[in-house]
């Protein structure tokens, strides 16, 4: 066994992580030689239950692991090695093996991290998407966790103007989640990167996306969450990125919306609240990162269609709304609040009643 594979067993064997292999390597000096080591002694290191779980692995396990990896193009990158992220090794326990399908960059560590609700409403899931592809336009990775929802949209907005997007998951790539994500898994591996610290097989378990949190606020110089109640799973992600010194974003919403009561709260308690791509990039002294020329299909007008969208949606309620009474709300022609209703019910965001009156599914 070579250091490469001792690492990958070690990942393998629950409740080792970069910690118990600091201390690992400090005794024993190179991976490989853990797994000569005796009982006794890993015991010594580390405690008995995991001393015994290291000096009893399965050799067959690692080999399985190895080979559906291969059949899968999925590269495995170690700790120690050097393609291994910059910014992941300044985290606090970064993982000791990345499982990546696609292709990471050293243009990656200029990145941004957008996340939110899984049950956003559209004006979270638009959001996403238009901050996502404006940052993508200027040349910034956007990572996010490939979850239903915000980050779904946030994949895709980058996407949209061929930008550069990572997608940390949270379980093995023999079990992509969700399941109906499996084809934006190989979009986004096809100009950036889909990667896990789960081996092949592991199944998508609650307590990993915690884990898979940690992933996308270290792998960022920062984090922008467009909408989350005040329970969301977001939120973590925003814990994680002031342990790791990266800067907290959120959009603000309405004070009586369930699903921005998370993003307010942040603003209330110091995060930096933006309302454009600008006040990021300011922040994070990014200003002048110039736009970048990329053939778009998501170009400025679509960029302005979206939020006009986004606006019309925002004055239809579960009450039946006319034309005229959106007409005025919206402060749009006639004709534009008709294509854009269009576009929302194509969406199945809103139905049409008798009358030209309209409301929300």
């Amino acid at each position: 066994m070579n250091d490469f594979e001792a690492l990958v067993s070690l990942n393998l064997i629950p409740q080792i992580g970069s910690v118990r292999l600091s201390q690992l390597l400090k005794y024993f000096g190179q991976p490989q030689e853990i797994f000569k080591a005796t009982g006794p002694s890993l015991a010594a290191v580390i405690g008995e239950r995991l001393g015994q779980n290291i000096a009893a692995f399965d050799i067959q396990d690692l080999k399985n692991d190895l080979a559906l990896a291969k059949k899968s193009g999925v590269k495995i990158i170690t700790l120690l090695d050097q393609d291994y992220p910059q910014r992941l090794k300044e985290i606090p326990g970064p993982p000791i093996v990345l499982y990546c399908l696609g292709q990471m960059t050293p243009d990656d560590n200029l990145a941004i991290g957008i996340v939110g609700s899984r049950r956003a409403s559209w004006y979270g899931l638009n959001n996403a998407e238009i901050f996502a592809a404006q940052l993508s336009a200027r040349g910034i990775t956007v990572v996010s966790g490939m979850a239903r929802g915000v980050d779904t949209f946030a994949h895709r907005g980058a996407l949209k103007v061929k930008g550069r997007t990572i997608a940390v998951i949270g379980s093995g790539f023999n079990h992509i989640y969700p399941e109906e994500n499996a084809g934006l898994a190989q979009e986004i591996s096809a100009c950036g990167a889909v990667i896990s610290e789960f081996p092949m097989e592991a199944k998508p378990l609650a307590q990993n996306f915690p884990r898979r949190n940690r992933l996308i606020s270290g792998l960022s110089l920062g984090v922008l969450i467009t909408e989350a109640a005040r329970n969301s799973g977001a939120l973590i992600t925003s814990d994680f990125a002031l342990e790791q010194g990266r800067e907290v974003f959120a959009l603000p919403g309405r004070i009586d919306s369930v699903g921005s009561m998370g993003t307010n709260a942040l603003i209330k308690q110091g995060a930096k609240m933006v309302t454009c791509c600008d006040d990021i990039l300011e922040e994070l002294n990014l200003s002048g990162v110039s736009q970048q020329k990329k053939e778009s299909a998501l170009n400025t007008q679509e960029i302005q269609s979206g939020q006009e969208e986004n606006r019309l949606y925002e004055y239809i309620s579960r009450q039946p709304t006319g034309i005229d009474d959106l007409v005025e709300r919206s402060s749009l022609s006639s004709s534009r609040v008709l294509s854009l209703i269009l576009k929302l019910q194509f969406k199945k965001l809103i139905k049409e009643l008798p009358g030209k009156q309209y409301m929300r599914n």
